[in-house]
């Protein structure tokens, strides 16, 4: 059987750039290895409303349903967790890192070209003009700011002309030995 070499593989960057598509079949594909596992989509840990002051993007909640819902699935199994989110910072991959419990996180930053993310953010937004173009301004903005972060150690996909296939399968590479 198959070993995972991380615990915690934690796929982060911009919006429309796979985080979720990722993850979801990354979890699929270390079921199908018997790797004991979850997957969390980090946004619907902080899916309320409204946002408390000074925290828009619900940071803290997320980080404590995190830390709960991690703590459920490991004690019931999990080896590895599969986590979809935006981290902008080294103090948020830190604060992440704890909450997940996580003592080999793997920290996966997926990248692609504002032309690749906008039919993508263009089919998940189609019936909400305000949330695509709010989307469609946030990811460079936001890709910037994860490439000014310091991030070091990870494991960087361009998705831009990549299927999601191929984005896992260079995941799996890297985590299952």
């Amino acid at each position: 059987m198959p070993i995972a070499t991380f615990d915690t593989v934690l796929i982060n960057g911009s919006v429309g750039t796979g985080k979720t598509t990722a993850a979801d079949r990354l979890g699929g594909e270390l079921e199908r290895c018997g790797i004991p596992g979850a997957v969390i989509d980090v946004d619907w840990l902080r899916r309320s409303w409204p946002a408390p002051p000074g925290d828009p993007f619900r940071t803290t909640f997320a980080l404590e349903n995190m830390q709960a819902i991690a703590s459920n699935f490991r004690r019931a199994g999990a080896r590895v967790l599969v986590v979809a989110t935006v981290v902008e910072t080294l103090d948020q991959l830190q604060r992440n890192t704890a909450a997940l419990a996580s003592t080999r996180l793997l920290h996966v930053r997926l990248t692609a070209t504002s032309d690749a993310v906008l039919p993508r953010l263009t089919r998940r937004h189609d019936d909400d003009e305000a949330a695509l173009r709010w989307h469609t301004q946030r990811h460079p903005e936001l890709a910037r700011a994860l490439d000014q972060a310091g991030f070091t150690d990870e494991l960087r996909i361009d998705t831009t002309h990549k299927q999601p296939a191929e984005v896992v399968e260079e995941i799996l590479a890297t985590i299952v030995v």
